[in-house]
């Protein structure tokens, strides 16, 4: 049986994140907010959404993508969760509805 592959889309490619750099983000090695953004498009969701589905608010994940503040303690352990397990995020927005 032959089974085709879907043609990627813009969307597919703008929430790509190199397979070097998430091997990075899985270890919980977040550099820059360019890291979190990246994470946050990969998984395919708006700032509210991810910042609802993470449990912080709007202006957490603003200062943290703008440089302005950094992840640290609990939220770094989810961020990595959520890099090697993008599913969850989606999940717990499911369950929080």
């Amino acid at each position: 049986m032959t089974r085709r592959c879907r043609e990627l889309t813009d969307d597919d490619f703008a929430g790509a994140i190199p397979a070097r750099v998430r091997r990075r983000l899985i270890q919980g090695r977040f550099e820059c907010g360019a890291d979190v953004a990246a994470l946050r498009r990969f998984v395919r969701l708006t700032q509210v959404k991810f910042a609802e589905a993470m449990g912080i608010s709007v202006h957490t994940l603003r200062n943290w993508e703008q440089d302005r503040r950094k992840p640290e303690g609990p939220a770094l352990a989810l961020l990595r969760i959520a890099a090697r397990h993008p599913r969850i995020l989606r999940e717990n927005l499911e369950h929080a509805a």
